[in-house]
């Protein structure tokens, strides 16, 4: 069935979160240069407190996207909990009526929660249901330790994503393993369905030499990097980042830092590294937009994606792989992690060990170190460019999308 209407996507993120800018937008323009100019397109996010639009920016966003027949609905965030279930009914009101108003007859999803709320608006109003990013997300919750088994939040959430995989018109998985998570745990055939990983922009991602004014700025001159760019903790490891940060340490010296891409607080990178024992400026801690995290990715040797090697993320897409893939950085990752750790094993472009153990940790770094030392950092980055090319060029989102949409 293909779809040819005005266009409801749906998002759980804030606008200015990387998965809005690089798992979101990016589509959402492909799919605008395939529909008609006169069908419209709205887009709606969460916005957390910390990332919320000012006024300024909003009405920059309304300005440049009235252009293209695009309107931007920022909605509040609020975590699960009595005051969201609240919430969620007045903003599916509120969406409910936008849909009928603008006479909106798809309701393009991204990710489990999101698709879980776009279920619903659909069956209020009877528009078609597109699920983008169809991967396992309550469960994962469970597998992480953030949610409980026999708690609401994850009941809920995994009704709906078993409910809306019966329900989609199109389901557009992150990993081809999902046909049989969803047979599974689901008991949903997935048959007519697309194959989509996290893409990646090669005009901001692409190997380049390290950033000289941040490398001057941030006292990175001969220094070996590893880079990580996330949150710490829930479906990120947490302790085990700051022990494979001293199995560095202890390995290279004062020669090596690690530069930590995060908004997680001072305090608690403070406190972790206190407790592992080495000095304060061995971590350096900055919180980045992601307009400008590829400038700060060239200054790493190489990356580490702690995600927790929980059984459900086998079924995902994790975006930061493509990001430190495009960059031409080796990664540090554990097995299992999408199809990506075999992809790393496979061509040799980082190092595959299971995180969670700590006697792991000595002999990652030294597999890292040999890659290193190896080959030049000019050849490595283009063997690993070339792996980022193949699997996560948006050549694939492009194929996709006029499938689902057009005349």
């Amino acid at each position: 069935m293909k779809l040819n209407g005005n266009i409801l996507f749906v998002t759980h993120w804030s606008f200015k979160d990387a998965l809005v800018q690089t798992f979101t937008l990016p589509y959402v323009d492909i799919i605008r240069k395939i529909i008609p100019p006169e069908k419209k397109i709205i887009v709606v996010t969460f916005e957390h407190e910390k990332l919320a639009l000012d006024e300024k920016e909003k009405l920059t966003i309304k300005k440049e996207w009235e252009k293209r027949n695009m309107q931007l609905l920022p909605l509040t965030y609020k975590r699960f909990g009595i005051k969201k279930m609240i919430g969620v009914i007045g903003q599916l009101m509120q969406l409910w009526k936008i849909v009928r108003k603008e006479h909106i007859s798809v309701i393009h999803a991204f990710c489990s929660p999101a698709s879980s709320f776009g279920y619903l608006l659909s069956k209020f109003t009877g528009a078609k249901l597109v699920v983008d990013g169809y991967e396992p997300h309550a469960e994962s919750m469970v597998e992480a330790g953030a949610w409980k088994r026999s708690g609401a939040a994850f009941q809920i959430l995994f009704k709906l994503e078993k409910i809306l995989s019966h329900k989609a018109v199109h389901i557009i998985a992150s990993d081809a393993g999902m046909k049989e998570y969803a047979k599974e745990k689901y008991e949903f055939d997935l048959k007519d369905y697309f194959i989509k990983p996290a893409c990646i922009d090669f005009n901001t991602f692409f190997p380049r030499p390290k950033n000289v004014t941040l490398l001057h700025a941030l006292k990175l001159t001969d220094k070996i990097v590893c880079v990580y760019a996330g949150k710490l903790g829930g479906m990120y490891l947490n302790e085990e980042v700051f022990d494979f940060v001293k199995s560095c340490y202890e390995h290279w010296g004062d020669r090596f830092r690690f530069l930590l891409l995060t908004p997680t607080s001072d305090e608690i990178v403070a406190r972790h590294m206190q407790k592992i024992g080495i000095p304060a400026d061995i971590v350096i801690k900055r919180f980045v937009f992601h307009k400008e995290i590829s400038n700060y990715l060239s200054l790493g040797d190489f990356a580490i994606n702690p995600q927790a090697p929980i059984p459900s993320k086998r079924y995902g897409s994790p975006l930061k792989n493509g990001e430190y893939w495009a960059m031409g950085l080796p990664i540090v990752i554990s097995p299992e992690i999408s199809v990506d750790s075999d992809i790393i094993s496979a061509n040799n472009i980082g190092v595959v060990i299971n995180l969670q153990r700590k006697e792991n940790m000595a002999e990652a770094v030294k597999q890292i170190d040999r890659l290193l030392r190896n080959n030049s950092r000019e050849t490595l980055q283009q063997k690993i460019f070339s792996v980022a090319r193949k699997y996560r060029s948006f050549d694939i989102a492009e194929d996709i999308y006029p499938s689902i949409y057009g005349k």
